[in-house]
């Protein structure tokens, strides 16, 4: 079924369908070419008010351009026939009027019952619409309904939506009932705990494959106000993201802010108080439930179940952070969250060794591994094919935390005796020399790459972290056709949507046997999570763009909505503080200062990798690269 919420599908005073906010080509988008139609009352005992509409139906769907096979209004004298009138329909139309009296019809009829298998259109028009909802919120409207104290504001509805609505709002904003004003004295004290939506004639919501979308101006009533959500000629979603620890990296409030801006409930759950989160966090977010600690997973299950029950089905579970896509996925798998990796695919994207079925499955070439958990001369063996050196790392592991490079049989031994209870958890791999880069992308739910970027590691992170070295790489300006190529590839073959990605790449510096020649990519590991530290900042400077914005209309639309502007080289100097430098901070600064679009301290969290002292240029030609890598780094 595919459901249209409207106030009225014309522009008031108007005698077809509007196409303003597309909607005239996305209903007849939905129906075949010449559709029966069955209109439902709102007035089934009133047969002229009733035959008038049919009337005025007919001429406005004739008047669209839609050529009806046949149009029948459904009422009191043949309500008997509702089972055939809704099998035999394409598109239920349910008419506007009065809400308690079409409230009652409905449910005197079984229509919920009988619309349940129902695959055609169902468009609702102002009271239709409001009956749609599960839980129907039906203001008065009528002369001495507003001080009526039997008169009933809640009603069961049809449950095709949990969307209320306040229906026609240029002609009902200045209404005064029985002495008060409906919107400032009956709707805003009524949405506390609720939440309805305004829009003027020809804006309206389609609900498709589960995904509800408001298309036009409208607003937001809740909590005793009013806020606009939305323009003439843009969209709202309406979609419930959970985000876990929005708080860490400092920078993730934008995920937040984005998706909050494409109308998505924003619910954060974190293991900080509310009063410790930045203020920028706090107005990124619908709702905030804070646990004891994230590591327990029946606090965090509980908690999604209080979302789930305080506002609806989830449709996202996310947190872009390596160390908790297990419990993202374990989460998902438990509330049958369809949009992200579930517990079955959850090792492919997390173990090293199982990475390599999936490199294999596209054909992307990678470093020879084995298991250390084959045993010491199963590991010997392995050496022998591939020569020293090679590299000791975690099977499940994110960074250069616990890598080692290992020269000799001598240092080969040491390192089995050095690890006598984990040396299972460890795969040794043939070290490959080239340039390190990576493949960033962000995929839609069709496995399309909506953005892509380049970044390149001089030198990589593992020897960087060894030897304490200062932290030197930059974004491109473009992607290597070569290297999109082979990442779009290494997406498809991981079978991943709806994902910001970090993929690693060696390019070769030489040519290697089984492997490929000077200059082509070798994979080194998937990260299905945006790149660490301020690499998501970077990529906005580079492409003056918005990286975060683009993940979130990912998420709300499927697509890209944020433009890029100039693209520009951004690079990235993260200073020890154990070092003395040539160049001070205020060299730096003066030198750079026209430059520099960042510089900050990094988070002690990650200046291992990082460095503690950030500064990040954007630069529009490739030797001032090394020029001020030189510069900052003597």
């Amino acid at each position: 079924m595919t459901l249209f919420l409207t106030g009225s599908p014309t522009r008031y005073g108007e005698d077809h369908f509007t196409k303003d906010n597309g909607f005239l080509a996305r209903i007849t988008a939905e129906l075949p070419p010449h559709p029966r139609i069955l209109l439902v009352s709102a007035a089934p005992d009133d047969e002229a008010f009733t035959d008038s509409v049919l009337e005025g139906m007919g001429t406005c769907i004739r008047n669209s351009g839609i050529e009806p096979e046949e149009i029948v209004m459904l009422d009191r004298r043949n309500a008997r026939e509702v089972n055939e009138l809704v099998a035999n329909a394409h598109w239920v139309v349910l008419c506007g009027g009065h809400v308690p009296t079409q409230n009652r019809f409905l449910h005197e009829i079984g229509l919920k019952e009988i619309l349940r298998n129902f695959d055609g259109v169902v468009m609702g028009c102002s009271a239709g619409s409001m009956n749609c909802a599960d839980r129907v919120y039906s203001h008065p409207e009528l002369d001495g309904e507003a001080e009526d104290p039997a008169y009933r504001r809640w009603l069961r509805g049809l449950g095709l939506t949990d969307i209320n609505l306040v229906p026609h709002y240029h002609q009902v904003r200045d209404v005064v009932l029985d002495g008060k004003r409906l919107f400032e004295d009956i709707v805003f004290p009524d949405s506390w705990r609720h939440r309805f939506y305004t829009f003027p004639d020809g804006g309206y919501v389609m609900v498709k494959d589960g995904r509800s979308t408001l298309y036009g101006e409208a607003w937001e009533i809740t909590q005793g106000g009013m806020r606009k959500v939305s323009e003439e000629n843009q969209t709202y979603s309406f979609m419930n993201l959970i985000f876990i620890s929005p708080h860490f990296p400092d920078s993730y409030w934008h995920f937040c802010a984005g998706a909050k801006a494409d109308g998505v409930n924003v619910l954060g759950i974190a293991d900080t108080p509310y009063e410790h989160l930045s203020q920028e966090l706090k107005d990124s977010l619908t709702d905030y439930y804070r646990v004891n600690s994230l590591e327990d997973y029946g606090e965090v299950y509980r908690a999604v179940a209080w979302f789930a029950h305080k506002w609806g089905k989830i449709d996202w579970i996310e947190s872009n952070n390596e160390y908790w896509l297990e419990q993202d996925a374990r989460l998902r798998t438990d509330f049958n969250v369809t949009t992200g990796l579930k517990t079955d695919r959850i090792a492919s994207i997390k173990n090293k060794s199982e990475m390599k079925k999936y490199y294999a499955l596209g054909g992307i070439p990678t470093a020879r591994q084995v298991k250390c958990a084959e045993g010491e001369n199963k590991v010997r063996a392995f050496v022998r094919k591939t020569g020293y050196p090679v590299i000791a790392k975690p099977d499940n592991g994110v960074g250069a935390s616990g890598t080692f490079k290992i020269e000799d049989d001598t240092q080969l031994a040491e390192w089995f005796r050095s690890h006598p209870d984990n040396y299972g958890q460890f795969v040794i791999e043939e070290f490959i020399t080239g340039l390190l880069v990576s493949y960033d992308a962000i995929f839609n739910d069709k496995g399309e790459p909506v953005f892509e970027n380049n970044s390149v590691f001089p030198t990589p992170i593992m020897e960087i972290v060894h030897r304490n070295l200062d932290t030197c790489y930059w974004v491109n300006k473009t992607v290597p056709a070569k290297l999109a190529a082979i990442g779009r590839r290494t997406v498809k073959a991981f079978g991943i949507v709806n994902r910001f990605v970090h993929l690693e790449f060696f390019q070769l510096d030489r040519d290697r046997e089984g492997l490929g020649k000077k200059g082509d990519y070798v994979g080194l590991e998937v990260n299905m999570r945006p790149p660490g530290g301020f690499t998501p900042d970077m990529m906005n400077y580079a492409h003056s763009t918005d990286v975060f914005q683009i993940w979130a209309d990912m998420v709300a639309f499927g697509e890209r909505r944020k433009s890029f502007g100039e693209q520009y080289y951004c690079a990235y100097v993260g200073r020890r503080d154990a070092h003395t430098y040539k160049h001070s901070h205020e060299d730096v600064l003066a030198r750079y200062g026209n430059a520099l679009v960042m510089c900050t301290r990094m988070s002690p969290a990650l200046a291992d990798d990082l460095g503690d002292q950030v500064y990040m240029v954007r630069l529009k030609t490739r030797p001032e690269i090394d020029a001020y890598f030189k510069y900052l780094t003597e």
